[in-house]
C-alpha cells in the first residue's frame, strides 16, 4: 500500500470572535490557504505544481448554515482560482472535521484513488447566522431564533436532557467528578498561553501561518486570541460560565475563532515530482464514541484503539497534540491516560491560546504535530480531539 505524505500546509492566523477576520466571508476565508499553497508551488509563480494534477479538495466545516452552505470545499476551490474541473467535498465530524479531512485524503492516496489532494478545514464563527425553525403550519406571530455559532440548536425533544447540555457544562461535570479543580484548569490555560507566546516569538509558526490582508485594509499576522498579558491572578478572577461557582470559565475554555487551514497531501512520487520534502506521513486513525455528555472522555478510547491498531505503546509516542477545547477536557483525558508524559503534550500550546475555529482546528493540530516532530528529529506523534455529541478522534503521524 502506498504512503500518504503531507507535502506542505498553510493556515491563516486564527482571528478572535468578531475580530480582524470577521469581515471576511467564510467561503473567501476557506480559499485563502489554497491561494497561499498555489502561490508557493504553482506554475504561475514558477513552481512545479500544475493545479490540473489535483484530484480533489476535502474540507472540514461544522456550521454549514451561512456563506459556507453550498459545499464550501468546492466554493473554496473555485474562489482560489483552481480549474473548474477540480472537485471538492465538505465533511462534518464537528471538532474533528479538519482531521477527518486529512484522514479521508490520506485514505484516497494510500488506496490509489488519488495521487494529489488538498485537505483542511474552515470555520467563520463570527459570521455564523441565526436560524429560524420552519413552522409546520401558517407562520406564527412570533418566531424563535437560534444562533449557529456553537453548540446545540433546534434540539430534537426525543434526546435526553443530559445529552444536550452545553459542552462546557458537560466537560465541567466530568472533570469535577474526577477531582480536577479550578486551580488546575487555570494553571493549564496559563501554560497554553505562555507556550503559544514563546512559539510565536521564536518563529515556530513561520512557514505555516501566513499574513492575511482584511477587507478593512489591516494585516493579521498572528493568532489574535493568544494572550501575552494573562496571568494566574487574572484567570482566577474570571467568573464561572456554565454553573454557579463552577470551575470552567472563559479563561480556561477555548475561544470562538475564525480561520482556515489547507494541506497538500500526496505520494512519494508526487513529492519527488514537486521537489518537496514532506512534513510528515499519515500512519492511521481511529474514532470512538461515548455517551454524549461524556464527550470530553472520548479521546481516551480513540487513542487506545489507534495504539492497538498500530501495535505501538504510549511510550513509543514522541509528541502528543490534544486539542484544547477546555482545560477541563485535556486534564480529564490525561487523567484517563496516565501513562502519557504531560511534558510531551502540546509542547507549543494549544487551542486555549491559538483558538478553536471548529472545522479548521484539527487540521492545524495535525500539521503542527508533524512540524514539531520534524524539528525534534522525527518520530511518532498522535493528535487527538474530543468531539461534541460524544465522539473522539485520534490520528497518528510520523516525521
Amino acid at each position: 500500500m502506498r504512503s500518504a505524505l503531507i507535502l506542505d500546509a498553510a493556515r491563516t492566523p486564527f482571528g478572535r470572535y468578531r475580530g480582524a477576520l470577521a469581515g471576511v466571508r467564510v467561503d473567501d476565508l476557506a480559499a485563502l490557504p489554497l491561494v497561499e499553497l498555489l502561490r508557493r508551488h504553482g506554475a504561475e509563480t514558477g513552481g512545479p505544481l500544475d493545479p490540473e494534477q489535483l484530484d480533489d479538495v476535502v474540507y472540514g466545516n461544522t456550521n454549514g448554515a451561512g456563506e459556507e452552505n453550498r459545499n464550501v470545499a468546492r466554493m473554496a476551490a473555485l474562489l482560489a482560482g483552481l480549474p473548474a474541473t477540480i472537485p471538492g467535498v465538505t465533511l462534518n465530524r464537528l471538532c474533528g472535521s479538519g482531521g477527518e479531512s486529512i484522514v479521508q485524503a490520506a485514505r484516497a492516496v494510500t488506496t490509489g484513488d488519488a495521487d494529489l489532494m488538498l485537505a483542511g478545514g474552515v470555520e467563520g464563527m463570527s459570521r455564523a447566522p441565526f436560524v429560524v425553525p420552519r413552522p409546520t403550519r401558517a407562520l406564527p406571530d412570533r418566531l424563535e431564533t437560534a444562533t449557529t455559532t456553537l453548540g446545540w440548536r433546534l434540539v430534537n425533544p426525543r434526546m435526553p436532557g443530559a445529552w444536550t447540555v452545553p459542552l462546557g457544562l458537560a466537560a465541567e461535570q466530568v472533570a469535577v467528578g474526577l477531582g480536577i479543580d479550578r486551580a488546575a484548569m487555570d494553571h493549564y490555560a496559563l501554560r497554553s498561553h505562555r507556550r503559544a507566546v514563546a512559539a510565536w516569538d521564536a518563529g515556530v509558526h513561520d512557514g505555516f501561518a501566513f499574513a492575511v490582508r482584511t477587507p478593512d485594509g489591516d494585516t493579521v499576522r498572528r493568532d489574535e486570541s493568544v494572550r501575552a498579558d494573562t496571568s494566574e491572578a487574572q484567570l482566577a478572577g474570571l467568573p464561572s460560565v456554565f454553573s454557579a461557582d463552577g470551575p470552567v470559565t472563559a479563561g480556561n475554555s477555548a475561544p470562538l475563532n475564525d480561520g482556515a487551514v489547507a494541506a497538500l497531501i500526496g505520494t512519494e512520487e508526487s513529492a519527488a515530482r514537486l521537489g518537496l520534502t514532506p512534513i510528515g506521513r499519515v500512519l492511521g486513525s481511529a474514532v470512538a464514541a461515548v455517551s454524549p455528555e461524556k464527550f470530553s472522555l472520548a479521546p481516551i478510547p480513540a487513542v487506545r484503539r489507534l495504539l492497538a491498531r498500530l501495535d505501538v505503546a504510549i511510550d513509543d509516542v514522541v509528541l502528543w497534540e490534544v486539542n484544547e477545547a477546555f482545560a477541563a477536557m485535556v486534564l480529564s483525558v490525561l487523567n484517563g491516560l496516565p501513562e502519557i508524559d504531560p511534558q510531551r503534550v502540546n509542547v507549543h500550546g494549544g487551542a486555549l491560546s491559538y483558538g478553536h475555529p471548529i472545522g479548521a482546528s484539527m487540521s492545524r493540530v495535525v500539521v503542527d504535530l508533524c512540524r514539531h516532530l520534524q524539528v525534534r528529529g522525527g518520530g511518532l506523534g498522535i493528535a487527538t480531539a474530543c468531539i461534541g455529541v460524544g465522539q473522539g478522534i485520534a490520528i497518528a503521524v510520523e516525521s
